[in-house]
């Protein structure tokens, strides 16, 4: 099972859109996916009782019931886990992040935002080192601000998702209606860039597989060689 966390001590960053786009394309993706809300203000859950579709399960939990929840988010056979936190939270944050194989830190290209990505590889640091990407969101077509954050990220040592997320419409309507942006107009840019996002970051978490394999293979061709 696979557990990403989306970890960010700014509000407003996107975490909820974006969680919600990853759980619904692994649902797309053969995957079982949930999602389980940690922020009181209940976004995601709001977004599932809109949704026509029963997939991704949206679990309502706190921080001190999280391990029950992965637990039979375990016993179910669940494969990809989304854990959305709330801002200002350290207490969720730190939670979410020890649970989690890989912390996503959403963040606009804004000083504000970018100011409190300290903070939060602070609480990343806290749970033991977890691997976190950042991810680049709310990028507007003028300007070169992405650029500017992404080499600030860069100082910072902490890995930026090579995708970027750009501002669209598209994400607001579709969370409307209790769909992912891909559902809502899938020919559109905040479906190809929602699902680029998804597919490096499941890159991320699969490469052990990978690399397991691919040492097997190595194996196996070894043995072959010396027959």
């Amino acid at each position: 099972m696979y557990t990403i966390a989306l970890i960010a001590q700014k509000g407003g960053t996107g975490k909820t859109t974006l969680a919600l786009s990853l759980a619904v394309a692994a649902a797309q993706d053969g995957l079982q996916s949930v999602i389980i809300d940690l922020d009181p203000q209940a976004t995601a859950c709001n977004w599932s009782d809109r949704r026509s579709s029963d997939s991704p399960v949206v679990i309502d939990a706190q921080a001190a019931r999280l391990p029950a929840a992965l637990e039979k988010a375990a016993q179910a056979r669940v494969d990809f886990v989304v854990i959305d936190t709330p801002a200002r939270s350290e207490q969720s944050a730190l939670a979410a992040a020890k649970a989690a194989d890989l912390v996503i830190i959403p963040c606009r290209p804004q000083a504000y935002d970018l100011e409190t990505v300290p903070n939060t590889l602070e609480i990343v640091k806290l749970a033991g080192s977890k691997p976190a990407l950042t991810v680049l969101n709310a990028i507007t077509p003028q300007g070169n601000r992405h650029e500017q954050a992404r080499a600030y990220l860069d100082g910072l040592g902490v890995p930026v998702c090579p995708q970027m997320i750009g501002t669209r419409a598209a994400f607001g309507d579709a969370g409307a209606l209790g769909l992912a942006a891909f559902e809502y107009d899938p020919a559109g840019k905040a479906a190809m860039e929602s699902l680029e996002v998804y597919k490096y970051i499941y890159s991320i978490l699969d490469k052990p597989t990978q690399e397991v394999a691919r040492g097997r293979q190595a194996k196996a061709r070894s043995k072959r060689a010396a027959v």
